[in-house]
């Protein structure tokens, strides 16, 4: 048995591919419109981990996507937690809970997916601002 991907329906592929692809960082790896069945499949992956991807499905015809929450999240190890939530942060990402304890941030998609950010390794030191920053909505 091999791992594929994980599927996420997107209300909106453009708004999505800019959170996943220019902020989060993933890349896109593949895609395939299919129009009979009227929608997009977008294939994405973290740099050099093309194994684990992430299927963004586009259905043409509008559907309002609630819940998010109940999907789970989907999770990344990054080599320094505190860099990446800055650079989500300054490019208008609200991070949810922030890396507090230097191991663990969550951030949500404009779809209201979960994304766990996990640091490589051992947990860094604790560090301000995100010592102190409160959780902001859900996670």
């Amino acid at each position: 048995m091999k791992y594929l991907h994980t599927m996420v329906r997107v209300s909106n592929l453009d708004d999505s591919l800019d959170f996943y692809c220019n902020k989060l960082g993933l890349v896109e790896v593949g895609r395939k419109d299919v129009p009979a069945g009227r929608f997009t499949l977008v294939f994405l992956a973290a740099p050099g981990n093309e194994d684990a991807q992430v299927e963004l499905t586009h259905n043409w015809d509008a559907e309002d996507y609630k819940g998010g929450r109940n999907f789970g999240h989907l999770a990344y190890a990054v080599d320094d937690i505190y860099e990446v939530c800055q650079r989500l942060m300054d490019k208008g990402v609200v991070i949810n809970r922030p890396p507090r304890d230097g191991h663990m941030a969550f951030i949500k998609s404009p779809d209201n997916i979960s994304i766990e950010l996990l640091q490589t390794g051992g947990a860094l030191e604790p560090k301000e601002p995100w010592a102190s920053m409160p959780n902001t909505g859900s996670w």
